[in-house]
């Protein structure tokens, strides 16, 4: 049986190898064939030139972008690791202030003075109680973003009846109208590769802000499709809304709205929910009018 031969193709041609072919030309002209060689070949020389200017240029550039490359995921962590340097320290100066303010309540309660909520210290109590939950949330949210992420398949599906089933449980949950809307058959959700737990964090927070800013009555639809390989997870309900001019810093840290005053929170559950969905590869999204309704979208890579 004869074997053919493959030819080589031809590979491109390295700069160092154009210097000899330039320095070689000049030589032939001046040295072997006078400037009359020089002026046959002129044509080719610029040629040869101009291709290693092209070809340094090209380097320089593909040099430059990829060190500005490295430079900016350099801060980037940087600016991370000094995020949650942060967070850890606050989260170890506020740890101990709400216990003991809670043990001073306490005794004022035992020697007769009344700490309760219409009492003189009710008040006191209750910023206690936020000072408390903040100092729980920022613990929760540095957690998130050092803990190692577990990846196994996740139903979303059942994620999403489980927090239908949390908001419904919570403290006017039952006077909402609560739906849960995700297709099953013919061609079921894929699955998400993640952490289920941080998964279901996320979802009790948005389910907590749905029945929380929202009246007796109200809609709350959880509802779920697919999408360019993605799975897209949607919380939505009818209640109060966000103004427009504070939907841009929704997503930040220890931000309230205006219409969340007087409720309790702690203005950290949006940016624990974005901190999961980043963690996952995804991004979040927020649409709202006010008196009108809030949607909530998560959008995670499908495994």
């Amino acid at each position: 049986m004869t074997r053919r031969r493959r030819l080589a193709r031809p590979g491109p041609v390295p700069g160092a190898a154009i210097v000899a072919f330039v320095a070689a030309l000049v030589a032939t002209a001046m040295f072997g064939g006078g400037w009359e060689v020089y002026v046959r070949f002129a044509p080719v020389l610029g040629v040869a030139i101009l291709g290693l200017l092209a070809a340094g240029a090209a380097t320089l550039v593909v040099t430059v972008r990829r060190r500005v490359a490295r430079a900016r995921a350099s801060a980037r962590a940087e600016a991370a690791a000094e995020h949650h340097r942060f967070l850890r320290r606050l989260d170890h100066e506020l740890k101990n202030p709400p216990t003991a303010m809670r043990l001073g309540l306490a005794n004022l309660a035992a020697d007769g003075v009344d700490a309760g909520p219409d009492g003189s210290l009710g008040s006191v109590g209750e910023q206690v109680a936020r000072l408390a939950r903040i100092t729980g949330d920022l613990r929760k949210l540095a957690d998130i973003e050092s803990r190692p992420l577990e990846r196994v398949a996740v139903d979303v599906a059942v994620l999403l009846d489980a927090a239908g089933e949390t908001a419904r449980d919570l403290p006017g949950g039952a006077d909402r109208r609560i739906t849960v809307s995700v297709p099953r058959v013919p061609w079921p959700l894929p699955t998400l590769a993640g952490d289920p737990d941080l998964l279901e964090l996320a979802l009790e927070n948005l389910v907590g802000n749905a029945v929380k800013y929202s009246d007796p009555g109200c809609a709350i639809e959880l509802r779920a499709f697919a999408e360019d390989g993605h799975v897209v997870v949607e919380v939505a309900d009818t209640g109060r809304g966000i103004r427009a001019d504070e939907l841009p810093s929704v997503w930040e840290e220890l931000v309230r709205g205006s219409d969340a005053r007087g409720t309790p929170g702690s203005g950290l559950g949006l940016a624990l929910v974005q901190a999961v969905v980043v963690r996952h590869g995804g991004n979040t999204e927020l649409r709202s009018r006010p008196e009108s309704g809030t949607v909530v979208r998560l959008r995670l890579p499908a495994s």
